[in-house]
């Protein structure tokens, strides 16, 4: 065992790992080797899953929209994403900065000009370079990066959140499906799903970085004519800015990606105020008023028109590409959120995370957008038309060459568009490399910069082999098997709220019995003191799991099986876990597990260093249904035994008042007839 103060050793979780690796590095080698091929494949199979499962991705982006906010606005919003007494770990503008940066901050850089223009001039539906046609292409950018686009991110997001940080599972996708197939996500399923969540990411990565070169490279050549638009200096832009995120992979969370994102935010918000200054600032609020209120007044019939009767490629190239984009980017820009969200309820993330980030989009897509069809409809600048559908990277450009120190604004955009580029592919790599490993936080270096330099390798083999529509089909292909993931996790997120609800209705109503007991006698006040303030190290906790825990659950097991009552003692290394099993024929079996479980050093402990990051790890109690907030670390034998006797005779009373309930129900009445013995300590 190693302390928390040594640098963590590789930590793979190998029937993730390898498939995910093996399945790239089979797509990257047959890319490069028939561009040609595979460009022809990509573009067969995404006529295929647009004509075939189109209906499939408008329903399930609709379903996802309504189930959050309908989550929120119920009593259920008040939960917190962690223990009660969690507090926020960054500040709101900080927050917003790093799930904006690693959202989509590059897709309003590369559509937010681009998008209006091509809808002005190719509506898929009236007659184009109109004043309706103007106002459905502000509605359909609108539509594309409004409040759907969010509500992807936010329940993949929440559902990680809630499930790692209230009951304490690894952070990690397959943790939402904990209620549905409970102890099996740590078996083929949970690896299947975290699979799928990492080849997501990968091609959502891929995507968005083949976007952000094809930019860069565009904003060079306009800056420096010298520099051609080509595949070659698009490679050497992944080459140059993947080296850059490796960089700021290495700095980690706090000193990397939050202070990027943070610089993002700053040139972002700076360069729409200067386009709004300069602009047609009057034009640009009045189209922001109606454009919102037009986007929502037509949002039910946008979600749900697929143009049956009108077929064409416009809904493929543009509604699904983009929702699958979102879908297959959601693993990561979700549980990115997540590990930036504990401590606040579920009703703060989820308008935190949908209305803050939607009402910026709207403002940047009125500032850009509709400055751009100013600059059509009433200045006469017709050619924009033309040299967008050309290349729609380099409509930002030119946007700026009719707008004062053009030069400067656009080499402000080339360095956003970097900045961008580095953190969604750094945080991207934290992501994926926590995610192949089973959810663990820290993991070394090595394994991040693999995964940072992975992504670049794939977005060069998508570029090579076809561009945009290769980077297309890779999206919505990937994100076809996580939809399905994201409706089941959204369901057993649903049933887990239900159990908690049970549950907050049975403190209401159940003493702690057990833990005032064991602290009553004679003298024991001053081991309960001693377990207040003492913090211990992994080795510590690790140390007490092996000995006195095991050991009560072993006297327990045996005492079970001299009553014939079979029970098992089992031990889970990799999770750092151990649980007592009894197994009841045709009924809900009883677990009583203890887990390792880390929380950062609470700021009222004295250190030498006040920086430092050193954690303090608890061994908590946890039940079938999930975590129960409460430390048995420093129990001597007979506590961890009386523990274990107070919960199991709970599930005998559960049994015996409510027989022949079908499974899922006893788990449900089991929560209602639980108590919580003791809340965590705060940390910081």
């Amino acid at each position: 065992m190693e302390s928390s103060s040594k640098l963590p050793r590789a930590i793979i979780l190998f029937p993730v790992f390898i498939p995910a690796v093996v399945v790239t590095l089979l797509l990257v080698i047959g890319t490069i080797s028939n561009p040609e091929l595979a460009g022809e494949l990509f573009s067969d199979t995404l006529a295929f899953i647009t004509r075939s499962f189109g209906w499939f991705y408008m329903l399930a982006v609709a379903f996802f929209l309504v189930f959050i906010v309908g989550i929120a606005l119920t009593k259920w919003g008040n939960i917190k994403l962690g223990p009660d007494h969690a507090e926020p770990q960054y500040s709101f503008p900080a927050w917003f900065a790093m799930l904006f940066s690693a959202g989509y901050g590059i897709a309003l850089l590369f559509f937010g000009v681009a998008e209006p223009v091509l809808h002005y001039s190719t509506p898929p539906v009236g007659a184009p370079e109109t004043v309706d046609a103007a106002k459905q292409a502000m509605q359909i950018a609108f539509f594309h990066w409004g409040f759907h686009i969010w509500a992807i991110y936010g329940l993949t997001g929440l559902a990680l959140a809630y499930f790692s940080f209230r009951h304490g599972l690894p952070l990690s996708m397959r943790s939402a499906l904990y209620p549905i197939i409970g102890e099996r996500i740590h078996g083929p399923i949970g690896h299947v799903v975290d699979i799928f969540a990492i080849l997501g990411t990968l091609f959502g990565i891929a995507t968005t970085l083949g976007l952000s070169v094809t930019q860069i490279n565009a904003g060079l050549n306009y800056l420096w004519p010298q520099i051609p638009v080509s595949t070659t200096v698009q490679i050497i832009s992944i080459v140059v800015i993947t080296a850059l995120a490796t960089c700021s992979v290495v700095a980690g969370m706090d000193k990397g990606i939050k202070n990027l994102s943070l610089l993002n935010m700053a040139l972002a918000i700076t360069l729409m105020l200067f386009v709004f200054a300069v602009g047609p600032t009057i034009f640009i609020l009045e189209t922001f008023l109606q454009n919102t209120g037009s986007y929502l007044n037509n949002i039910i019939e946008r979600t749900f028109n697929l143009q049956a009767y009108t077929r064409s490629d416009w809904i493929g190239n543009w509604t699904l590409f983009i929702f699958g984009w979102t879908i297959a980017w959601s693993p990561f820009v979700g549980l990115f959120i997540a590990k930036i969200s504990r401590g606040r309820t579920i009703r703060q993330f989820v308008f935190g995370v949908m209305f803050v980030p939607t009402i910026f989009t709207f403002l940047w897509f009125s500032i850009f957008g509709d400055t751009a069809l100013h600059l059509i409809m009433v200045e006469g600048y017709t050619e924009l038309i033309g040299e967008v559908q050309s290349d729609h990277a380099i409509a930002l450009f030119k946007l700026f060459e009719h707008l004062p120190l053009s030069s400067i604004t656009s080499f402000v955009a080339v360095v956003l568009i970097a900045t961008f580029f580095v953190t969604s592919a750094d945080s991207g790599a934290l992501v994926i490399d926590s995610l192949a490993a089973g959810g663990v936080a820290q993991t070394p270096v090595w394994q991040r910069v693999f995964w940072a330099t992975t992504a670049g390798f794939v977005a060069i083999a998508l570029l090579v082999a076809g561009g945009l529509s290769a980077l297309q089909t890779m999206a919505i292909t990937s994100a076809l098997p996580f939809a399905v993931v994201m409706i089941v996790a959204a369901l057993g997120m649903w049933r887990a709220l239900v159990i908690e609800g049970h549950h907050e209705v049975s403190l209401q109503t159940h003493m702690h019995g057990s833990r005032l007991a064991s602290n009553a006698g004679p003298g024991l006040w001053k081991k309960r003191l001693a377990g207040l303030v003492n913090f211990p190290s992994r080795e510590e906790a690790e140390n007490f799991i092996a000995t006195s825990v095991i050991k009560g659950m072993r006297r327990v097991q045996r005492a079970l099986a001299e009553q014939g009552w079979p029970a098992e003692v089992h031990s889970d290394e990799h999770n750092a876990r151990v649980y007592l099993e009894v197994i009841k024929d045709d009924q809900v079996d009883f677990v009583y597990e203890v887990r390792l479980v880390g929380y950062a050093m609470p700021s009222f402990v004295l250190t030498e260093d006040p920086d430092t990051n050193e954690q303090y790890y608890r061994a908590e109690v946890f039940l079938r249904r999930g975590g129960q907030h409460y430390d048995v670390y420093g129990y001597d034998q007979q506590d961890i035994i009386s523990d274990i006797l107070d919960q199991f005779e709970k599930y005998l009373n559960f049994l015996h008042i409510s027989p022949g309930s079908l499974p899922w129900k006893m788990e449900e009445h089991d929560e209602m007839l639980s108590s919580e013995p003791e809340a965590p300590r705060p940390d910081a």
